[in-house]
């Protein structure tokens, strides 16, 4: 993963993509810090899974964002951050549809034969570890919750 966005942050300065330049090095800097957070655990460097992990928290803050700037009528920085989001969307999976999120739900609650709100952390922690990248856990911390209920 990691140097699929190098090979992209390359052909960006190639081709003087300033947005997609700018945002590849934003998710560069971010993978950096969580390195360097990591290192002090002890470990090397982060996997694919957590550079999914930091590109969909990235995605969703700068949903967010977007909420904000067109509540406030600042339609022009809203685009600037859908084009952000459009070029980290790029490395991630496909999204998953909300049938799906909730089927995903089903099956692993099936799985684990978990009962009640008490077992939802776990749940959640292994639709995380199947689903990485590809499920927004928000939607799929409301199935989780109306099934257990």
């Amino acid at each position: 993963m990691r140097e699929k966005i190098n090979s992209a942050l390359k052909e960006a300065m190639k081709q003087k993509e300033k947005v997609k330049l700018s945002t590849l090095r934003l998710i560069m800097a971010a993978i950096k810090d969580r390195d360097i957070a990591i290192r002090a655990e002890g470990k090397e460097a982060v996997s694919d899974e957590q550079i999914l992990e930091i590109m969909s928290k990235m995605v969703k803050q700068r949903r967010e964002s977007i909420k904000i700037y067109e509540e406030a009528g600042r339609l022009q920085l809203a685009q600037q951050e859908q084009s952000e989001i459009d070029v980290i969307s790029g490395f991630m999976p496909e999204q998953m549809s909300d049938d799906e999120i909730k089927a995903a739900c089903e099956t692993i609650i099936k799985e684990l034969g978990v009962s009640g709100l008490k077992d939802m952390g776990k749940t959640m922690g292994a639709l995380k570890g199947k689903y990485a990248g590809s499920m927004d856990f928000g939607k799929a911390g409301k199935f989780v919750k109306e099934l257990l209920v």
